[in-house]
């Protein structure tokens, strides 16, 4: 059986950048396709299918303005869909980055005066890895009715949708983030700086949040330690709101570290030099469910927390009633009120939901 190569297409007006992404490319083991020009771009893309793509912003040598790089991703998002683009260029303002990012699909940005090989080499290495865009539904990004169609994921998880906030100053990995949040079921709100975010959390409720520590990127004037204090202030801003919240970030100090477990509760801490999109997935899924579980739990009065804890050491209504000063019939009351919120039917299912709360209280 005849296994075919991996392919990727660089498209780019200059020369020496050819040779330099051509050769990286094939050090990765990939088969490279070069074009110089949309329509060169257009035509690869209709031939064979492809990886990886690195677009070029302009295609022009004399024309700054010149913006076919963003046509190239648009056909590489309709005539090669599992193929991911990055963007690079020498002369791109963010906000134009952000657009190729979020409305052309590019799965990240890289600007020429700041480009290292091994950091190219990194991300390249990371699409090879993510599964195909098509291995799920197409429309599992956009309609929230189909995470209840993934096989193996019941409905109720997803029914309604659950909604998620973004804080990242890096375009790259805000659009990373923002798909995998998407791919999990989450409607998905994206923004750069701690004044967009502590916006969204003001206005909208959210059960997720995944964030950077520093804030630096999006504003070139403020030094390390004000964008730090910025990622903190979120941090307690979410606690505050008693949300989930995952931190992706650079930093990886153990002091640091140990200080926002401890000071924020947070679900986890992912250094981003060792992101893994699986492991990010299923931290995500395990904090998706520990909310769930609580919010069951909060449901719940005072003195039902008090039979439902009894009950899950394992003592009879009679025991339970002795231990409180009730009556049985008292407890009975409890028990069935507890399992309706709980949306169970036995008292070993309800003692499942309490060991669950036991398992995440760090969390809030």
């Amino acid at each position: 059986m005849t296994v075919q190569a991996l392919r990727a297409l660089v498209v780019e007006d200059d020369h020496s950048w050819q040779q330099i992404l051509s050769e990286i490319l094939s050090d990765c083991g990939l088969e490279v396709d070069v074009a110089s020009s949309l329509d060169e771009a257009t035509a690869n893309l209709k031939s064979q299918p492809h990886r990886v793509a690195v677009v070029d912003l302009s295609l022009s040598p004399n024309d700054h303005n010149n913006y076919d790089g963003l046509r190239v991703l648009d056909a590489v998002r309709r005539l090669d869909p599992n193929c991911r683009a990055i963007l690079l260029t020498g002369f791109a303002t963010v906000e134009l980055a952000v657009t190729a990012l979020t409305d052309y699909g590019a799965f990240t940005f890289l600007r020429k005066e700041s480009f290292h090989r091994s950091q190219f080499r990194d991300i390249v290495y990371r699409i090879l890895v993510s599964p195909p865009l098509q291995s799920a539904p197409t429309t599992a990004s956009t309609t929230p009715a189909s995470p209840s169609l993934t096989k193996g994921q019941p409905a109720p998880v997803s029914q309604p949708m659950q909604k998620a906030l973004v804080v990242e100053d890096d375009a790259g990995w805000r659009s990373i983030l923002e798909e995998l949040l998407t791919d999990a079921g989450f409607q998905v709100r994206t923004c750069a700086s701690f004044g967009d975010g502590f916006g969204y959390l003001r206005k909208e409720k959210f059960s997720l949040a995944v964030m950077d520590l520093s804030l630096s990127q999006t504003d070139w004037n403020k030094n390390s330690n004000d964008s730090d204090l910025d990622g903190h202030r979120l941090l307690a801003a979410t606690k505050s709101a008693n949300i989930p919240t995952i931190v992706v970030s650079g930093i990886t100090e153990p002091e640091e570290i140990q200080r926002v477990y401890s000071e924020y509760s947070v679900s986890a801490y992912i250094e981003k030099q060792a992101f893994d999109r699986a492991a990010f997935r299923r931290i995500v899924e395990e904090t998706r469910q520990a909310y769930q579980a609580t919010s069951e739990l909060s449901a719940l009065t005072e003195r039902e927390r008090e039979v439902l804890e009894l009950l899950a050491r394992g003592l009879t209504n009679k025991e339970i009633a002795e231990k409180l000063v009730i009556t049985t019939n008292t407890v009975k009351r409890h028990l069935k009120a507890i399992f309706e919120k709980l949306d169970v039917h036995t008292r070993s299912a309800a003692t499942a939901k309490a060991a669950g709360e036991n398992t995440i209280k760090p969390l809030g």
